[in-house]
């Protein structure tokens, strides 16, 4: 856990840290993007799901019946759209009965502001496992707005997962949001005065789509 923070878990995974490097890497091409983007959410999902509450049960194997487990709850990944899209596949990797809402957000260039333009989830997100999905924390407006959304609709138990985190984001959401846990792959330096994180790995959501 990085001490700076007191929300904000870093993966020191060696091989985040590779792949991290292929993100940054601006020749990396897009297919070889969204590889590295599924790899370090499969990770991701590993390390936030040593969290979840497990329900006992019994399952017979071909010999004898023995104690087995299933999740206490059910998982919801809300991806933020449309970057966040490209962490679903690795986490469903590692959780494949989570269930999967959207929540669409645009940053207005000018007051750099999110404007929500879509929203939908399954219907019992209040008793769920959340969490929410968005590659790059940067100013941390507009995660800090999905999270809100999303506690306004009853969701309580919550994580956030992004690859790319700046320091001014990891603050706004432990000032706003100190009941969520933060998990990402690299912490970065700081902002530029367009609100891109520096060195960063350029705009997450096109690199991820190829539409540069």
């Amino acid at each position: 856990m990085n001490t700076q923070f007191n929300k904000f878990i870093l993966s020191e995974h060696p091989l985040v840290k590779k792949d991290i490097t292929v993100l940054r890497d601006k020749k990396t091409n897009s297919e070889l993007f969204r590889a590295a983007v599924t790899r370090i959410s499969n990770i991701l999902a590993v390390e936030i799901s040593q969290n979840f509450l497990l329900s006992e049960t019994e399952v017979e194997t071909p010999l004898e019946t023995t104690q087995g487990f299933h999740l206490a709850q059910d998982v919801v990944l809300v991806p933020v759209l449309r970057a966040g899209l490209g962490m679903v596949n690795g986490f469903l990797q590692i959780i494949p009965d989570a269930k999967v809402g959207h929540i669409g957000l645009e940053r207005d260039e000018q007051t750099l502001k999110p404007n929500q333009y879509y929203f939908k989830t399954p219907l019992n997100i209040p008793q769920s496992d959340v969490i929410l999905l968005d590659p790059m924390l940067a100013t941390g407006g507009s995660s800090s707005a999905a999270i809100s959304f999303l506690k306004r609709q009853g969701a309580k138990d919550f994580a956030f997962a992004c690859i790319i985190a700046s320091p001014e984001g990891v603050k706004k959401l432990e000032a706003d949001h100190p009941d969520v846990k933060i998990f990402g792959a690299a912490l970065d330096r700081q902002l530029n005065d367009k609100a891109y994180i520096l060195p960063g790995l350029g705009d997450a959501g096109d690199r991820t789509f190829g539409t540069l």
